[in-house]
């Protein structure tokens, strides 16, 4: 082809743009704010690997089956790297119930319904070791982007390179015929171009929660806890909690607490806090238990969190001419649902196919634009929703007056006593929710397909009495009990919003 490619930011978006384009024959350049990876095992790289251009590297990650697909079938080789790394495969069987599981038949299907889980930095050291052996792909390390370089066409800025600077070589340009800003959610990228006179317009919505990591690893001679009845992730309404197996025997206990819970919120990130809360969580407290396991460092912290949608095409013409913005840079979302390194290699791959399209500048912008809304917008929207509900649960459990209504009240029992009643004892109602949770099909699919909402009508009319055996258990201490067992305050919170009121 001939072009040149800068890619900003070496991170999981920038990498998966380079998976994309490199066998394009196109030459790649990424360009990474960062030194280089050490050269190092994959448990050195954890303890030792500075990465300051990703806040978030040392909080838990998963590989939604989407992104596990996509690697499978199109980078076999790739995938043997991450297995070979100690990276974890969980099929669709290994998530099933305990109840479920004598009934259990294996479907084609269910191959599709794997995620890949580790370390952040196993996955990106992995995949970082195998972009950098692909030709034509080299990288510049301890390089930032200080700006961009534009020229103005008839009806947009045309983007021809970068303004990049480096302790050796000082500042200097880079031009480059297509330029993609992997640089994250700290990419200044769409702020330049609005200096330079862009209309970029964006919907924001807040996610409503603050995120808590902390890694273990288990004792040697100790096996993994057998899953039970009690859900290795769920909503406590004023926790939510997830376990997450990685990479050489580690695993990590990722807790969201809702930003209304201030007094959660400051005791949390004591290792000890952290620790009591897992004790409490059934879920979970066997993999936390001394016996089983010792925790690896702090307890890291993740707030600020927004979902955002940036729009590069405006009345039909794109604002920005040879720019693709990847990443979080153009959508972010909120790490709870795992799906802002999926958004990215989507993105990268539909790049990739618009690209070899057209070589039409404007052309391009619209059409990358228009798949990456129609391909993920579904997700993105139905995530936002179901945060706005989640916010407004949050700040009711604090009244300890309140009483929902009767519209919350049968929304929330369709929800509860009905789909997700109807997910648990059904295999092909889980088996179709899960297909759209990893976006192998559209979010809402499953519940549209009338034969499935029947099943759920049927399931809800049940009753709760004749359901009982498809409810997990109790997940944990109610937040009253909770608060009450850390020596908080369980009314301090409500009491504060009060005051703000």
């Amino acid at each position: 082809m001939g072009e040149q490619v800068l890619i900003i930011g070496a991170g999981i978006a920038g990498l998966s743009t380079a998976l994309a384009l490199g066998a394009s024959g196109r030459e790649i350049v990424i360009i990474d704010r960062d030194p280089p990876p050490p050269e190092t095992s994959a448990d050195e790289a954890f303890e030792q690997w500075e990465r300051k251009g990703v806040g978030h590297l040392r909080h838990s990650h998963a590989f939604l089956a989407r992104l596990h697909k996509l690697i499978r079938d199109n980078y076999p080789d790739l995938m043997k790297d991450l297995l070979a790394a100690g990276c974890v495969e969980i099929g669709f069987a290994e998530n099933i119930p305990p109840k479920l599981r004598h009934l259990y038949v294996p479907q084609p299907e269910d191959d599709d319904l794997t995620i890949l889980t580790s370390r952040r930095t196993t996955l990106e050291l992995v995949m970082r070791r195998y972009v950098a052996r692909q030709p034509h792909i080299r990288f510049l390390t301890g390089t930032r982007v200080r700006g961009l370089i534009t020229e103005r066409s008839a009806d947009a800025l045309r983007v021809r390179g970068v303004i990049a600077e480096d302790d050796d070589a000082g500042r200097r340009e880079i031009f480059a015929d297509i330029v993609v800003d992997a640089g994250g959610k700290n990419s200044l990228g769409v702020d330049w171009l609005r200096e330079k006179g862009a209309t970029i317009d964006e919907v924001a919505a807040p996610a409503g929660i603050v995120y808590f990591t902390r890694h273990y690893r288990l004792r040697d001679g100790v096996e993994p806890p057998e899953r039970g009845d009690a859900p290795g992730a769920a909503d406590m309404r004023y926790i939510k909690y997830g376990l997450f197996p990685a990479d050489n025997r580690c695993f990590s206990i990722t807790l969201a607490v809702p930003e209304t819970e201030m007094e959660i919120r400051r005791s949390i990130v004591k290792p000890e806090t952290f620790d009591a809360i897992c004790a409490e969580i059934p879920g979970i407290a066997k993999w936390t238990a001394a016996e089983t396991s010792e925790p690896k460092g702090r307890v890291y912290g993740m707030g600020e969190l927004v979902s955002r949608w940036r729009y590069m095409v405006k009345d039909g013409k794109p604002v920005a001419l040879n720019y693709f913005p990847i990443g979080d840079g153009l959508i972010r979302t909120n790490p709870l649902y795992g799906r802002g390194c999926s958004f990215a290699a989507v993105s990268a791959h539909i790049l990739r196919d618009v690209l070899e399209e057209t070589r039409d500048a404007a052309e391009r912008a619209v059409k990358y634009h228009a798949k990456v809304d129609a391909e993920l917008r579904p997700y993105y929207d139905t995530m936002v929703q179901q945060d706005m509900a989640a916010i407004r649960t949050a700040k009711n459990a604090l009244d300890p007056d309140y009483k929902p209504g009767f519209k919350a009240r049968l929304i929330g029992s369709f929800v509860e006593d009905g789909m997700m009643t109807a997910i648990r004892s059904d295999m092909q109602l889980m088996r179709a929710f899960m297909r759209g949770f990893h976006m192998i099909e559209h979010p809402s699919l499953w519940l549209k397909n009338p034969w499935n909402f029947t099943k759920v009508l049927f399931i809800w009319a049940k009753g709760k009495k004749r359901n009982a055996a498809f409810y997990p258990p109790k997940l944990g201490p109610g937040r009253r009990e909770m608060l009450s067992k850390l020596g908080l305050s369980p009314t301090a919170d409500f009491e504060r919003l009060k005051t703000a009121a």
